[in-house]
């Protein structure tokens, strides 16, 4: 669809040639004319306003000034030799300076001569200037012709030292966007495009890299934007309709005795709202005969499990079996325990399958779920091995379903000869404008509220010096009978990171909290899992007070008589990371807190991270930031995210975008699901023509 010229080599753009464009294809990746015009600018220079000399303030950074230039000399001796000059207007004026090439650029200048002069403000020992600035002759045709957005590109070290800065690109983008055979076909039908205004694809590269004025930049950069969101949001449309047309599900309309009973009688506590909400929106996904595929979003302590449970209870009554998948076996073991508690004394046999399950318990679990007399299984990636075989798989869950692949997500649900209804799970919220990115085939389900019992969690910021009065706070807390997580980054000391290490953490906290009069947990991944198991229900059951630990405690283990939560060298730490741990406090009904600590001199990036946890539970919030921070692919997971590569699209800012892009993909195809039309025609050429399987079908 796009024009040959487009796939020319940059070397041969005038001012570039074979060696530059070595280094720029090196550099930036940069190898065709095609991929320069998609070599964004990243901000733009303001060039469209003259301000007056004396306007200029403490707040003033960059400036565009007008006047005459006089008292041209050059000053100072050997290191410090430099042109000066002085511009001024009616207003003022201002000192210019050169320390480099001053010699050549002083044959320049004219004395007397009006100049257009842009630049960086300088304020040494309170007196302004300009060092090195943009200068050119002043003509009438400069009020012609008006002044443009002058675009800035991200430059590297290697590119800066050859002399190709923004001008030197903005110049070779400039040769395609005027060239006779530059041109991008328009593939948005007017169905869309007219409606939502969005100017011609060529206009828009043309003035992301050419504005002269602000809206012209703005309105290409709305197009280009929904450009990178409509593909990726017709895809998933597509294959939501796909789904829903092919994919016909089981139809489970009863709500019965074990449901009921367990509603009823085994609940020790009310549902919130958004919980109530979450089963009657699954409940309607269940019995309208298409497969449920739907992801449950909810922070941590929201009571995501209580709501899996009652949904498992359902299938069951309608006399089928159910799974639950988490990635490790602390979480499956976890959840194992804790809803085998929660259903008492009901008639559901549950079972709990894992790599460190005796061969005897595995061949037992295997025959009774061929025979149906499994209700539940709960398990690790265990479950999708080859020899495990259900009689009648209904209802699947996975939880922490970010941390499975989509390959192993989908063996769980081929498990059985009927295609049963899943549901994912996930206490790392992901915020909105991902969700509707990458889970946009999906139905997405949010517990926005935590139990009325619940108390926020205090979190606070300490450095190294204050060690020993966080540790009078943790003997405080267990002095009434509460309990404590200190949380290490590392198991074994490493020679690369300053970090406390789990083991010499061990000692110290030892040094505050003596044996016999405390008893201490110890917990890391590189334990055998019955050992893990042990120390965990230690502590669960109070015999331990303290537990000291790494990462493997992020996720699902539940100690509501735990109050407070050191996390040492807390800028180590990812923010969902520090997150996640946070919520394995505040599960009880008194006042819990969690402490961050770490040595002094904190980047930015660290501190961000600390102020944020340190202002919300929110974790809703916490992921936008973490978005913000870290990028789509690494919050994420890189590998699994399936993210095109946005170029411009700011996923924590463009929801309209992302929403108005949705809302297109969802008109066209809710009209013409093939892309069989006529006025659809050139679309699905373009698709086609720009897939990376064979989505789309053959290109004809």
């Amino acid at each position: 669809m796009e024009n040959k010229f487009l796939s020319t080599p940059i070397e041969y753009l005038k001012g570039v040639g074979p060696q530059k464009a070595e280094l720029i294809k090196a550099e930036i990746n940069v190898f065709t004319y095609f991929d320069l015009i998609h070599y964004f600018p990243n901000r733009y220079v303001d060039k469209s306003k003259i301000s007056n000399i004396a306007d200029i303030n403490d707040d003033t950074t960059n400036v565009q000034l007008r006047g005459k230039l006089f008292d041209i000399t050059i000053a100072g001796t050997k290191q410090g030799k430099r042109l000066i000059a002085v511009l001024e207007d009616k207003t003022g004026n201002i000192e210019l300076t050169w320390f480099k090439n001053f010699q050549y650029v002083a044959k320049t200048l004219k004395e007397g001569a009006f100049y257009t002069v842009f630049g960086k403000i300088n304020d040494f020992k309170g007196k302004i200037s300009i060092v090195h600035p943009e200068i050119k002759l002043y003509s009438i045709e400069d009020n012609e012709s008006g002044l443009n957005m002058e675009p800035v590109y991200p430059l590297t070290e290697k590119l800066k030292a050859r002399f190709m800065d923004s001008k030197f690109f903005m110049n070779a983008i400039k040769q395609i966007l005027v060239h006779s055979e530059f041109d991008l076909s328009e593939y948005i039908p007017e169905s869309v495009s007219k409606p939502l205004k969005l100017i011609p694809r060529k206009h828009a590269y043309y003035f992301i890299h050419l504005p002269k004025k602000v809206n012209e930049q703005l309105t290409a950069e709305r197009r280009i934007k929904f450009d990178e969101m409509f593909t990726l949001a017709m895809r998933n449309e597509k294959n939501k309709i796909t789904r829903l047309q092919e994919q016909k599900g089981i139809k489970m309309l009863k709500v019965g005795d074990n449901f009921n009973t367990f509603y009823k009688e085994c609940l020790s506590f009310e549902l919130t709202n958004a919980q109530k909400k979450v089963i009657k929106e699954i409940k309607a996904d269940i019995s309208n005969g298409n497969q449920m595929n739907r992801l449950l979003q909810g922070d941590v302590g929201s009571g995501k499990t209580v709501v899996a449970l009652l949904c498992m209870l359902m299938a069951i009554d309608n006399g089928y079996q159910t799974c639950l998948m988490a990635p490790t076996e602390i979480l499956a073991t976890q959840h194992y325990f804790t809803i085998k508690d929660m259903l008492g004394n009901l008639p559901i046999n549950i079972k709990l399958l894992t790599g460190s399950t005796t061969k005897k318990n595995r061949q037992a679990i295997l025959e009774q779920l061929n025979t149906n007399e499994i209700n539940i299984l709960i398990g690790t990636h265990a479950l999708i091995e080859d020899d495990v075989t259900f009689s009648k798989l209904g209802f699947v869950v996975i939880d922490e379903q970010h941390r499975f692949g989509v390959a192993q997500r989908s063996r769980l649900w081929n498990k059985s000869s009927i295609l049963p209804h899943v549901l994912v799970m996930t206490a790392t919220p992901i915020p909105r404008t991902l969700a509707m990115t990458v889970h946009g085939e999906l139905d997405v389900s949010v517990i926005n509220e935590l139990p009325k019992d619940r108390k926020p969690i205090k979190t606070l910021y300490r450095d190294e010096s204050f060690r020993a009065d966080i540790m009078a706070f943790v003997d405080n807390e267990l002095k009434k009978g509460r309990q404590a997580y200190i949380v290490y980054p590392l198991i074994e000391e490493s020679s690369k990171l300053d970090l406390n290490d789990l083991m010499n953490g061990y000692d110290v906290v030892c040094s505050y909290f003596p044996i016999p009069k405390y008893q201490i947990s110890l917990l890391h991944g590189k334990m055998k899992a019955d050992v893990k198991e042990l120390e965990m229900q230690r502590f669960k059951a109070g015999i331990t007070q303290i537990m000291i630990s790494t990462t493997v405690i992020e996720v699902g283990v539940n100690v509501p008589n735990a109050s407070v939560m050191v996390i040492e060298n807390a800028n180590r730490f990812g923010l969902s990371q520090l997150h996640q741990l946070r919520g394995r406090v505040g599960r009880g009904a008194e006042q819990s807190f969690c402490i961050l600590m770490s040595k002094e001199n904190l980047n930015y990036t660290s501190k961000k991270r600390i102020n944020t946890m340190c202002k919300t539970n929110n974790g809703f919030e916490i992921s936008e930031v973490d978005l913000e921070l870290r990028g789509p692919g690494d919050l994420l997971g890189t590998r699994q995210s399936g993210l095109p590569d946005f170029k411009l699209l700011d996923l924590v800012k463009d929801d309209e975008i992302i929403d108005l892009a949705k809302r297109a993909a969802n008109f066209i195809l809710k009209n013409d699901p093939a892309l069989a039309l006529i006025e659809n025609k050139i679309l699905l050429e373009y698709l086609q023509k720009h897939q990376q399987d064979n989505f789309w079908g053959r290109v004809s």
